[in-house]
């Protein structure tokens, strides 16, 4: 898994690409019908302004691991919450 550089913000982050194709077809858009949550969720994180939560990348030295994309963790976040599932070791467990 390679890194991705957000040159808006001057730091790297663990790829996050909704529109990729899995290493065999079909793709993830394959798998879930057009109105399903997650598409839906895609689109209203796209909409908020998650500049605080990059910005807060700024203060970091830059070492370490590179981290996930706000905006995928806001997506599986606000995911967990709409399907009943608050605990974080439960959201990871059924990702």
């Amino acid at each position: 898994m390679g890194v991705v550089y957000d040159a808006a913000m001057g730091k790297s982050f663990l790829p996050d690409d909704v529109n990729q194709s899995l290493l065999f077809a079909p793709s993830l858009h394959d798998w879930l019908p057009e109105g399903h949550l997650a598409r839906f969720l895609v689109d209203v994180v796209e909409a908020l302004d998650l500049s605080a939560i990059y910005a807060s990348y700024e203060d970091k030295d830059g070492r370490g691991q590179s981290a996930y994309a706000p905006a995928m963790m806001v997506r599986v976040l606000l995911y967990g919450y709409a399907r009943g599932v608050y605990s974080s070791r439960k959201i990871e467990a059924r990702t």
